[in-house]
Parts: C-alpha cells; sequence; structure tokens
C-alpha cells in the first residue's frame, strides 16, 4: 500500500477526513443544547414517566407481596387456558417451583413485573402503528428506516439516549426495553393485516361493511395468529434486554446476572441464566399454542 501511494498525491493517499477540532466543537455543541433541553424540561418529562412508576413499583409489590403458591397457581391458570396444554402447564410448574428452589423467586417476579408492563406498553404502541402502516403505504415507507435502525443498533446503544433524557432507575430501563422490543410487534401487526385474503375484503364490501368494521370485523380476526408471534417476538426481546438493561437501575435477573459477570460467579450466573430461560420458555410455549388455537379456529370459522 505504501508503495502504491507513494506514485500517487498525498491528496488521494490519506482520506479527507473533516478536522478533529471541528468534530470536538460539534459534539460540544450538541451534547450541550441536548443537555440543556432536557434541564429545561425535566419537570415536564417526570410527569410524563411518573404513572410507568406507579404502575411498574405496584405490579413488583403485588407480585412479590403475593404467596407463591397464589402467584404459581394463576401462572398456571394462564398457560392452561392459552395453550390447553397439561404437558406445558406442568412444566410451567416444574420450572417455576425449580426457580423457588435455589432461591430467586424475588428476583424473578420483579423480572416478571418488568418484562409485563414492557410487552402491555409495546402492544399499546405496536398494534395501532401497525395498524396504520397496513392502511396505508406512505405511513409504511416512512416507518419501515426507523424499524429497521431500530432492530440493527447494538442493544447497548440504546441506554444513551434513555439515561441522558430519564436518568438511572427502573423507569429508562423499562423505556430502553420497550424501544428494543416494540419493532416486531410493528411489523407482524401489519404483515398480519396484509396477509389477509382480498376476496374475504371484497366480500365484506359486498355486504356494505366500513373501514373500521372490515378491520375489526374481519382483518383483525384473520391476523390474530400473526400478530401472537409479534407478541411473542416482543416479550422473547424484552427478557433479552432486561440484562442489558440492568446496568442502569432494572433489578431482578438481569441485575444478578450482570453482577455474576462483573465477579465472575460462574455458579450464580448460570442460576440466573436458567431462571431467564425458563421463563423464555414457558412464555414461548403458551404464546405460540395460543397462537395456533387461533389460527386453527379462524380457519374454521373462514376455511
Amino acid at each position: 500500500m505504501m508503495a502504491t501511494c507513494s506514485f500517487l498525491p498525498n491528496a488521494l493517499c490519506r482520506f479527507p477526513a473533516i478536522s478533529d477540532q471541528y468534530i470536538r466543537d460539534a459534539r460540544k455543541v450538541i451534547d450541550e443544547g441536548f443537555k440543556g433541553l432536557v434541564r429545561d424540561y425535566s419537570s415536564v418529562i417526570d410527569t410524563i414517566v411518573q404513572p410507568l412508576q406507579w404502575f411498574l413499583n405496584y405490579l413488583e409489590k403485588l407480585f412479590t407481596n403475593s404467596p407463591w403458591i397464589v402467584v404459581l397457581a394463576v401462572m398456571m391458570l394462564i398457560v392452561y387456558f392459552a395453550s390447553r396444554s397439561i404437558r406445558i402447564t406442568l412444566g410451567t410448574a416444574i420450572g417455576m417451583v425449580m426457580i423457588g428452589v435455589i432461591g430467586l423467586w424475588n428476583d424473578t417476579m420483579i423480572t416478571l413485573a418488568i418484562v409485563t408492563v414492557s410487552t402491555l406498553i409495546a402492544i399499546i404502541i405496536g398494534l395501532p402503528i401497525g395498524i396504520l402502516m397496513a392502511r396505508s403505504e406512505r405511513i409504511q415507507s416512512a416507518i419501515n428506516p426507523a424499524l429497521d435502525v431500530m432492530q440493527t443498533l447494538p442493544s447497548f446503544v440504546y441506554l444513551i439516549p434513555v439515561v441522558v433524557i430519564f436518568g438511572i432507575g427502573k423507569v429508562p430501563g423499562l423505556i430502553a426495553v420497550v424501544i428494543y422490543a416494540v419493532p416486531p410487534m410493528i411489523r407482524l401487526t401489519n404483515l398480519g393485516i396484509r396477509l389477509v385474503d382480498r376476496e374475504v375484503l371484497e366480500a365484506a364490501d359486498a355486504f356494505g361493511s366500513s373501514s373500521a368494521q372490515k378491520l375489526w370485523n374481519v382483518q383483525m380476526p384473520l391476523a390474530l395468529p400473526t400478530i401472537m408471534a409479534g407478541i411473542n417476538q416482543t416479550i422473547m426481546m424484552s427478557l433479552a434486554m432486561v440484562v442489558v438493561a440492568s446496568m442502569v437501575g432494572v433489578g431482578g435477573l438481569g441485575k444478578n446476572t450482570l453482577q455474576a459477570i462483573n465477579n465472575q460467579f460462574f455458579t450464580f450466573g448460570f442460576m440466573n441464566g436458567f431462571a431467564l430461560v425458563a421463563i423464555a420458555i414457558i412464555f414461548d410455549r403458551a404464546s405460540q399454542a395460543f397462537g395456533k388455537r387461533l389460527q386453527k379456529h379462524s380457519e374454521v370459522v373462514h376455511g
């Protein structure tokens, strides 16, 4: 390379990069402006996120203060009614009992509260955006690049703006989890609605259905299996992000895993990893079984 550059002008050998001083000055202006904006609107930001803090704290106290047998029974009922599978329900019971035996019940309840809240928020945000994308090519072309960026950015990068805006704590970690987990909900809602057979829509038009009636009475029921797949992926990504979000104050199994990594506690890290895997498998199997039941039901009704 040096031999090649010796025959070329110096300007062609070195990339014409911007001066380091200009970059430093630009970074300083942007960073100070951003921090000043956050300081000016800190009270507004706190007011907006306060309900999230209350809801998360309430759910954590409910899960951790309730008797373990009650929580286990409720989980088994939810899993059974979702999957209608004795095998998955028994697997849930065994997995949760093992988590309690190794002393990680409270931490698991905190993680369940975070995942529950983040999944609910992701559904509330992702469902209407996915519907809008399915109904408008212009909106889809505008939102898709943002989703591409959100799904390709390293998970640690999400923590930078969140910490600058909201500081350190549970709510900033929760917001980072939601940002990381919401793209599958949006994409699969959009996909599910777009995959509805045109002949079914034409039949709905022939019966005089309005646009809203077609959406809620035809498209949404037929798209439910795909939407359930989106919820499944959102839950899985929330669980994955909980460990990263522990760096900004999120407790539970993520915090324990981070401590195990920092202190090289192999056994402690393995136990927390086991608890995370057990929860992930429970959610995955139950939501997949529920999605398959919805798909079979829609095939019977519209087949």
